[in-house]
């Protein structure tokens, strides 16, 4: 290796350091990172100052994680990355469900629930409805099929963001399965549009580019069935006034839905009589077979 490095002979030397790599796949990763980097750095003429400023961000992100709070996912997010490698992992124009982003409220350990459940944690909203039917692309239902669910609640705001509220409980998440006919169903409370936490280091992105931190309305889900893909989507509600502008870029006109609107004294879809207004909203899903 070369001690008299310059400006263009330095990343051919760092790309040779990965020249022993065994395994093919994560010598490309790195060796190409390296190339893009470097040509980045060349090409806006980085500055000392502003690469530890770079640094120093990256630092704060990390500061800010935790398990409930998650800056790193939130960062790929709002830079369009996630939705990019999305994009790239599943074809445009299947006849499956499109798939989008996790986003950084998911949790692992959600209760379990059995359908018809309300899942909403005894948190106060307007009352929801949700069925849900998982098929293949033959139209036949997927029996069994195991379904995370999770969403905000009426004022935008997620369980994880108010544990002292909600005294450490989970809320409005739920680990479901689908029965024989490939449904599933519970009752909750109707989210809401909110922005993404802008009191952090992704906050002063936004800020600085005079970008909306909005997310529309939306209900996230999680499938796993043995045989299928997974799947990982949302469903966005038809009138919500964010969804040309999500913060994530992670709407999809395929995955829009009416949240229909009931008045008081109508019956509910399990059959009670609610003296207050009340949402349903019903969907299909489709899952790809497991690549053989």
């Amino acid at each position: 290796m070369s001690i008299d490095l310059t400006e263009t002979s330095i990343t051919e030397a760092v790309r040779k350091t990965f020249d022993g790599v065994e395994n093919e796949r994560v010598k490309e990763l790195f060796v190409c990172l390296v190339q893009h980097v470097h040509d980045f750095a060349r090409e806006v003429r980085l500055t000392g100052d502003e690469w530890f400023e770079a640094l120093d961000f990256l630092k704060r992100v990390g500061d800010v994680t935790t398990p409930d709070r998650q800056e790193f996912v939130l960062l790929s997010d709002i830079l369009g990355l996630s939705v990019l490698v999305d994009l790239i992992n599943h074809e445009d124009g299947s006849s499956t469900t499109d798939s989008t982003l996790l986003g950084p409220f998911y949790v692992e350990g959600r209760p379990t629930a059995e359908n018809g459940s309300d899942i909403s944690g005894e948190v106060e909203g307007t009352p929801l409805f949700f069925s849900g039917t998982v098929l293949d692309v033959d139209g036949h239902p997927v029996a069994g099929a195991q379904v995370d669910t999770w969403h905000s609640d009426g004022n935008g705001f997620y369980d994880v963001q108010m544990p002292e509220k909600l005294h450490h409980r989970l809320a409005m998440r739920a680990l479901m399965a689908t029965d024989d006919k490939g449904r599933f169903w519970y009752r909750s409370v109707a989210p809401r549009y909110y922005p993404v936490p802008t009191d952090g280091p992704c906050g002063e992105i936004l800020r600085v580019a005079n970008r909306s931190a909005m997310r529309p309305e939306h209900l996230h889900f999680r499938f796993h069935a043995e045989g299928f893909e997974p799947l990982i989507t949302m469903l966005f509600r038809s009138d919500d006034p964010y969804l040309e502008r999500d913060a994530v870029f992670g709407a999809k006109r395929s995955l829009v839905v009416d949240f229909v609107q009931h008045d008081p004294g109508e019956t509910a879809p399990d059959g009670t009589h609610l003296d207050e207004p009340f949402q349903t909203v019903e969907w299909t899903f489709v899952l790809a077979r497991g690549k053989s």
